[in-house]
């Protein structure tokens, strides 16, 4: 887990650097009255081209770093790398970096003044209600679908099922979110649910299950909209891996002596048909934070890790952006690490001390 994690942020940091457009041209472009927003990203500069040449200083004192720094007194650059921390080379930056995670110090944010491990613990349950939320109905529904699907493949439910499971793995969860709003949010028909947060404004005078009510009203679009964009996969995978096993020797054996369908479907192949679909638990589920929830936050106007990353993203604010990276990285590998362990509750044959060579 260690190297991986180490692995992981030297790629990304080595990436951001060569990424134009960072923290200082941020405030150059703002200084000179430009947009720094994702629209201005697409043309690849944030910063005016072509300034006035009388408010141009010599290129050699700005030392032609920065994109649209001229007019901007030299003094002010230097003033602004040393703020940022980009007065010192890249690989001191990335052993401080570095330092400072291990003692789980990540700094502060460029444009936040708030600690960045301040503003994660904000947007985490956010985030981490999407994940669990999505991913308990994802396995709910997909497991048992899977199964029966498995049991009964080649009939007239396979058959049907099969084009609900097409239609989910097609279409992209956004689009099922933006239906949804149209449907039953106030777009064109019924306003069922709220469009916007996970609480009412008015959320603090409620009771204590007022405010459990309140919660689950708010979520259950999101989740709704992660859910359907989510489960063709998995149920995919149940049914596949239980067809496998189904036609293994050893089923056979058990139903020549004598056993039901129940016993040797939930009492032999279950456990082994399981191994391939909890192995998949930790990357489906942070799969669901970083990918899934990000336009869904978006669209829900849903204030998590998933938003932060991206609006941090999009303003270079490093600190931010490589401290979400270290979080979800750190939590995917702890998740992967208790599916391995899960091995061995599932499967008793399967023993990690001792393995043939």
């Amino acid at each position: 887990m260690i190297p991986t994690l180490f692995g992981i942020m030297v790629v990304n940091f080595l990436i951001v650097q060569a990424a134009p457009g960072g923290p200082v041209e941020q405030v150059i472009a703002r200084l000179q009255g430009h947009d720094v927003g994702a629209a201005a990203r697409i043309g690849g500069s944030v910063a005016a081209e072509g300034t006035d040449a009388s408010m141009a200083v010599d290129l050699d004192r700005v030392d032609s770093r920065y994109r649209g720094a001229r007019g901007i007194d030299p003094d002010l650059l230097i003033e602004l790398e040393r703020m940022y921390g980009f007065d010192k080379p890249a690989h001191e930056r990335f052993v401080s970096m570095i330092w400072g995670y291990v003692r789980f110090d990540f700094g502060s944010s460029f444009y936040r003044d708030r600690a960045v491990l301040d503003l994660v613990l904000d947007k985490m349950p956010v985030s981490i209600s999407l994940g669990l939320w999505t991913t308990l109905f994802i396995y709910a529904i997909s497991i048992p679908l899977g199964i029966a699907k498995a049991v009964r493949d080649g009939s007239r439910f396979d058959v049907w099922s099969s084009s609900a499971v097409i239609v989910g793995n097609a279409v992209p969860g956004f689009l099922f979110a933006i239906l949804l709003i149209v449907l039953f949010a106030g777009g064109h028909y019924v306003q069922w649910f709220p469009l916007r947060g996970l609480t009412s404004s008015d959320v603090e005078e409620l009771s204590t299950l007022g405010r459990m009510v309140d919660y689950l009203w708010h979520i259950c679009l999101p989740v709704m909209s992660l859910v359907i964009g989510g489960f063709a996969g998995l149920t995919l995978l149940t049914k596949n891996s239980f067809l496998e096993e189904i036609g293994k020797q050893y089923v056979l054996t058990a139903r020549a002596k004598g056993l039901g369908d129940q016993r040797v479907l939930y009492g032999h192949v279950f456990r082994n048909a399981m191994l391939i679909v909890i192995a998949g638990f930790p990357a489906a589920f942070v799969g669901i934070l970083f990918t899934g929830a990000l336009l869904t936050e978006i669209i829900f106007s849903l204030d998590g890790l998933g938003l932060l990353g991206y609006e941090a993203a999009v303003q270079r604010d490093y600190p931010v952006v490589f401290g979400t990276l270290y979080f979800f990285t750190f939590l995917g590998l702890i998740l992967q690490l208790i599916g391995d362990l899960t091995y061995t509750l599932v499967d008793r044959r399967i023993d990690f001390d001792r393995r043939d060579g």
